[in-house]
């Protein structure tokens, strides 16, 4: 069902015919989008969950290692739900894909990287000699 707020008509006509037919999206389009969603959340809880073992039985270094990953899980959070909201909106409007991400994993890698290169460069740097 198209929403209030969709722009496009109900009825298109294909190029190179008369006859206009309704514009379908298929419910697993929502599904998956959904889907997705939930998958970057349950990445990003199990993330949040390192952190917090970090904090709770972790020295100085862990608790800033703790500080890290927990900031990349935050803002994998929230760019998970940007990406959702744009997708949605996009296959709400029947406006045409593609709807992949091409930067969000690599962007995502590169943080969490950055994170464990910190906590061993912490690490070692505080370790006595």
């Amino acid at each position: 069902m198209p929403s209030p707020s969709s722009n496009q008509p109900l009825l298109q006509a294909t190029p190179g015919k008369r006859i206009a037919l309704p514009v379908r999206v298929e419910p697993k389009v929502f599904f998956a989008n959904e889907r997705t969603f939930l998958s970057w959340l349950n990445f990003t809880v199990l993330l949040g969950t390192l952190g917090i073992g970090l904090l709770n039985f972790g020295d100085r270094v862990g608790r800033i290692s703790a500080g890290v990953f927990t900031f990349v899980a935050m803002v994998v959070m929230i760019y998970a739900l940007a990406t959702f909201h744009w997708r949605a909106d996009r296959i709400r409007k029947r406006l045409p894909g593609p709807y992949d991400d091409r930067f969000g994993p690599t962007v995502l890698c590169v943080f969490i990287l950055a994170a464990i290169l910190i906590n061993f460069g912490l690490k070692f740097s505080d370790h006595p000699k």
